[in-house]
């Protein structure tokens, strides 16, 4: 198909908006452009599927996730936008919504919209909780209707406040795909009650992540973090440059026993990504001009604190191809299996995987990274994949119950600084006793889960790789297409990646009545 016949299929679509044919386009026109200088050994391992750039673009002009202080944007105003510094709710909130149009990422929407609680609170002092509640209604509508993706994202959280409890009440009610949502949770500072909220409106809309927030704080300094896009965990006033990712599965082929996985193949791979991750940040911070925008000159960002994201999936085939036993029998859920996720020798080579990867990340340089590394990430696995599954999770329709599920993983979360995920999918009894879905969540985090997701098997909203979208939606999207731009990659999704056939499971006894009063 030449280039011109994609072009006059995309402005024919009846199932794009202009603006959705605006962004096919340019993306089209992007991936004309020369690819950026790589070795063979690279052209082949992307060739083959060993390792992928992402779809970021063949010559990156703009950072795959910015995180920009906004804060500091309230307080100080912006001389590039004309803005004064906020006075009140209004002016705070209209200033946002204003900057994130502003702020670019790999979707051309802003990933990260800030710890909104933190830095809304400031402009809520005299104001009471109704018209708190109005103002942020209104503002949650307009994220949704104006920038209709659902990488967009907010964190709320650690403490408890007016803010963070009227978003969590909102959320709920709206019930909307965007913004996704964190809510951070320290055991130090996080009342019970509140963590209760953010549980039972995992239970009525599949939202929020609730994020280890000790774990997340100590991996970066005092300057802070963020959690974007579905569960990425970068530097505050930085973000990640680009995300290259390893397809595990693809590498313990290359294997000829796991010594030589552990000795040669993955070693050999990992420096071959780490090229392409170089070639494609020196592009960006040398070539690009991205580094000049009014977000560095106003201070919101600073081009020191962006690191690439080195990503791996595939691990549970990884770990099954190296063990000798690929093939999951589905008929044999819940009897006595070696696979990935069941048996504990095949869970600890996953996890000894992982202490490799973080060892090899942790010690090799980088150009433009954190303190001159690469963050290792958990990818939550993309639309066209097929036959291997996201990140370190467990193939979908082979889930063990919730608690053995979260004891295969929990070992790994300690090595995936910029963010790893699991989605753990409960039955709808979870609905008659939400304290059980609390319980589930500090049993996780207790064990060093850095990040718990849910669904509940009968919400219409749920989880994709990390993000969110309604399955309403992918029923209809085929003859009415959608107003939010990720719903096309959740229809994919459901075709390729098995996403519908994730087993919900019961967590404990809250389907019995005596568990349900």
């Amino acid at each position: 198909m030449t280039v011109q016949t994609r072009f006059a299929q995309i402005t024919r679509d009846p199932k794009l908006s202009p603006k959705q044919k605006s962004n096919s386009l340019a993306a089209e026109a992007e991936a004309c452009l020369p690819y950026m200088p790589v070795s063979n050994a690279v052209e082949q391992a992307m060739q083959q599927g060993i390792i992928c750039d992402m779809f970021e673009g063949h010559a990156p002009f703009k950072p795959r996730y910015v995180l920009p202080d906004y804060a500091k944007f309230l307080q100080n105003g912006s001389e590039y936008l004309e803005l004064s510094a906020a006075q009140n709710l209004d002016e705070a909130l209209n200033s946002l919504t204003i900057i994130y149009h502003h702020v670019p990422s790999v979707t051309n929407i802003p990933v990260y919209l800030g710890q909104l609680d933190e830095v809304l609170l400031p402009f809520c002092q005299d104001l009471d909780e109704d018209s708190i509640y109005r103002k942020l209604k209104l503002f949650w509508i307009m994220l949704d209707r104006t920038l209709p993706d659902a990488f967009m994202h907010v964190n709320i959280g650690p403490t408890d406040n007016i803010v963070c409890r009227t978003i969590l009440r909102i959320d709920a009610e709206l019930k909307q795909i965007a913004p996704n949502l964190t809510f951070m949770y320290d055991p130090a500072i996080t009342p019970d009650e509140l963590l209760q909220i953010a549980a039972s409106n995992i239970c009525e809309c599949s939202k929020p992540h609730i994020a280890n927030y000790p774990i997340h704080a100590s991996t970066f300094d005092k300057q802070g973090f963020g959690i974007v896009s579905c569960y990425n965990s970068l530097p505050l006033a930085g973000g990640a440059n680009t995300l290259v990712r390893l397809n595990l599965k693809e590498v313990a082929l290359k294997a000829n026993s796991i010594s030589d996985f552990f000795d040669r193949v993955l070693p050999e791979y990992c420096q071959t990504t780490f090229e392409l991750i170089d070639a494609r940040a020196k592009f960006l911070h040398q070539e690009s001009n991205f580094f000049n925008s009014f977000l560095v000159q106003e201070g919101l960002i600073e081009e020191s604190r962006f690191a690439p994201m080195f990503g791996i999936y595939g691990m549970a085939e990884a770990v099954n191809i190296l063990q000798g036993t690929p093939d999951f029998n589905e008929d044999s859920l819940d009897k006595p299996s070696k696979h990935y996720g069941h048996n504990a020798a095949a869970n600890e080579l996953g996890h000894k995987i992982s202490k490799a990867l973080d060892a090899i990340v942790k010690s090799t340089p980088v150009a433009y990274g954190y303190n001159g590394r690469a963050l290792l990430h958990s990818q939550g696995g993309i639309s066209i994949d097929k036959d291997v599954t996201p990140g370190v999770r467990i193939p979908y329709g082979t889930e063990p119950n919730p608690i053995t599920h979260i004891q295969a993983l929990a070992e790994h979360h300690q090595y995936y600084t910029s963010g790893i995920s699991d989605i753990l999918t409960i039955d709808e009894t979870i609905k008659a006793n939400p304290q059980a879905m609390m319980q589930l969540c500090k049993g996780a985090l207790s064990l060093g889960f850095r990040e718990f997701s849910a669904n509940v098997a009968s919400n219409d909203l749920v989880r994709v790789t990390g993000y969110m979208v309604k399955l309403s939606d992918i029923a209809s999207f085929k003859a009415k297409g959608s107003r939010t731009n990720t719903t096309w990659l959740g229809a994919e999704a459901a075709q390729n990646t098995k996403i519908l056939e994730r087993q919900p499971r019961v967590v404990a006894n809250e389907h019995t009545p005596a568990y349900s009063k």
